[in-house]
């Protein structure tokens, strides 16, 4: 019986390398695994859905849904989740010290609606104090000129955002003092960890910070899903569940990879410390696929995404994804 062919848009995860490597089978499917940038994979298929299946933005997904196509379904898979403190760089020129001196001061990001920064603003709005429309956004390229959104945005009269100048970008500009912050996912050229130099970490001991934040919260941020394009979807709705399973099963193999003490799966000469006070800290999946386990996260994600203009109403959980995917069968 021949299978369905799926073309899949993603960079190359430990997470998802069973699944490039075939080791892990998707039922049904023939995998046609492209191992691409997040910036490329998310352009292309946001612009012109490319792609079958892609690795897609949180942030760029729910933006995706305001309006009545809705030309994209996920499946809650994350392949990508990160703790965003330590992505706060400031302007040695700034003066800033603490998180409540962002309020006034001009904050680069790439995109407005790019899934770090929503957490960044979430974050310091919900914990430090820091209005998201008390200060102005400027958006480009981060290393290079020309970069603009990828979805088209209505926001609010209180939301400042600016495009940076033709010819300049975020990097440089955070350096010379033309910006006084960016909140960012890629670390900026001009930053040089452990060095006074003109771009410091608002965060320095971002480690602890983050720690805190966990044990606090209970969130470990999602970046990314996984979203089919809806006609795919519509035609061959068993694809949601045959891919999530693909996806946890390729999953239980790092957790096996990372577990393992007689050599190290992964270049971390400490990377067995590590996993033992990540256990520690978050329990044995500390990087949990699956609906409910994340219904928390996602719901204070969704806040944010609102109260930031990207959203035309605050989405439930159980909106962004396949109703098939959000219940697993039991024997």
């Amino acid at each position: 019986m021949s299978k369905l062919k799926l073309t899949f848009g993603c960079w190359n995860y430990d997470r998802t390398r069973a699944l490039a490597d075939g080791s892990v089978a998707v039922d049904g499917v023939d995998l046609n695994y492209l191992d691409m940038p997040v910036e490329e994979t998310f352009f292309r298929m946001m612009r012109h859905k490319e792609f079958d299946v892609s690795e897609m933005s949180l942030s760029s997904y729910t933006v995706s849904l305001n309006g009545d196509a809705r030309p994209f379904v996920a499946i809650p898979v994350f392949p990508s989740r990160f703790f965003r403190h330590s992505c706060i760089y400031v302007s040695a020129k700034s003066g800033i010290r603490e998180p409540k001196d962002l309020i006034g001061k001009r904050i680069g990001v790439p995109e407005y609606q790019m899934t770090a920064p929503v957490w960044i603003r979430g974050i310091l709005s919900d914990h430090y104090g820091v209005p998201v429309d008390s200060v102005t956004y400027h958006t480009g390229g981060m290393e290079e000129t020309g970069r603009i959104e990828k979805a088209k945005l209505s926001l609010p009269p209180n939301i400042r955002v600016e495009p940076i100048g033709p010819d300049k970008t975020l990097s440089r500009m955070l350096a010379d003092g033309e910006i006084d912050a960016l909140h960012t996912a890629r670390k900026p050229s001009t930053y040089v960890p452990g060095d006074e130099g003109p771009v410091r970490r608002l965060f320095p001991n971002y480690r602890a910070v983050e720690r805190d934040y966990w044990r606090s919260t209970g969130h470990f941020p999602i970046m990314h899903t996984v979203a089919i394009r809806r006609d795919v979807y519509e035609a061959n709705r068993w694809v949601a569940q045959s891919l999530t399973k693909a996806f946890v099963e390729a999953q239980r193999k790092t957790y096996a990879d990372l577990a393992e003490t007689a050599a190290l799966k992964a270049m971390l000469p400490w990377l067995n410390a590590h996993v033992e006070e990540t256990l520690a800290d978050m329990g044995p999946d500390w990087w949990p696929y699956g609906f409910e386990k994340n219904r928390a996260t996602l719901d204070t994600f969704l806040r944010y995404h609102h109260e930031q203009g990207l959203s035309k109403r605050r989405l439930t959980p159980d909106e962004l994804f396949a109703p098939e995917a959000l219940e697993t069968y039991r024997i």
